[in-house]
């Protein structure tokens, strides 16, 4: 199945890319590319990190609003980026709930938090929770829950559809993950500089008012999902009940800032009597 706006990704100055669009039913609308290049997905391995962390609250395994990370923080502390830890330190820059300090730190105390919780290893748990409930036998998350997964778009179109349709959690803790966690709180959206406010659900950036923004100017507000640095991108679109996953092997940079925008503008327009 193909989609115009979807071969566009042919044009960006990138070695390898692919991507897909899938409803809100699971149906796959179009895709483009190699679907089972597995691809490194940076922060995008976040959404996924936070969905097993979901799985962990609903068996009962931790409580969003236990202590966890740095003295004072919670789970939804770090789940939300204000747990006041540094981006790449396990060093504390504010007190929790001050600031939205973007952190890859904070999702590596998460994942620890949860693999003592629980008596398995995070990655492990991630494939039990996650992964191989969706059928996602391409996806891996050793390494760093705040970046070192490595998926491929047809796998990432299973969470997308599973996201919007939830089987593996409540459709009420999905909702409260795309909603915002401590309103008003300022912070810095790497790539797109200060956002007030830069709004973040649980593990999931919400587009919101944010301009610049990764997303497209006809994205609706209710928009969340993640980019990375290595190119990659996951946004839902509620507004339009349709996500889009996109992964390259060539690192964000100005080329995505122009180029991303005018992909999802024209994934949607497209897509727009498919619905």
């Amino acid at each position: 199945m193909s989609l115009n706006s979807l071969a566009s990704i042919e044009n960006w100055p990138v070695p390898t890319a692919a991507a897909g669009v899938v409803r809100a039913d699971g149906t796959v609308l179009g895709t483009h590319g190699p679907l089972a290049h597995r691809f490194p997905l940076a922060s995008v391995t976040k959404p996924l990190a936070a969905y097993a962390a979901l799985v962990a609250y609903e068996e009962g395994a931790i409580e969003l609003d236990e202590p966890a990370g740095p003295p004072g923080a919670t789970v939804r502390h770090l789940l939300a980026h204000t747990s006041g830890l540094a981006f790449d330190e396990h060093r504390v820059m504010a007190p929790p709930g001050e600031r939205r300090l973007y952190s890859n730190a904070g999702f590596e105390q998460l994942g620890d938090h949860i693999a003592k919780a629980t008596d398995i290893p995070f990655a492990h748990y991630a494939r039990q929770a996650v992964l191989e409930p969706l059928g996602m036998t391409a996806t891996s998350l050793t390494g760093s829950p705040a970046k070192d997964g490595v998926s491929t778009v047809a796998d990432l179109l299973l969470f997308a559809a599973e996201v919007q349709a939830p089987r593996l959690l409540d459709p009420r803790t999905v909702a409260a993950a795309m909603t915002v966690q401590f309103p008003g709180t300022k912070g810095v959206l790497p790539g797109y500089g200060h956002q007030n406010p830069n709004d973040w659900g649980l593990g999931f950036e919400i587009r919101d008012g944010k301009s610049p923004h990764w997303t497209g100017g006809s994205s609706s507000p209710r928009t969340f999902g993640h980019f990375g640095q290595a190119g990659t991108f996951l946004w839902i679109d509620p507004g339009a009940n349709l996500a889009c996953a996109a992964l390259t092997d060539r690192p964000f940079g100005p080329w995505a800032i122009e180029a991303w925008p005018v992909f999802t503008d024209a994934v949607l327009d497209e897509t727009r009597g498919m619905r």
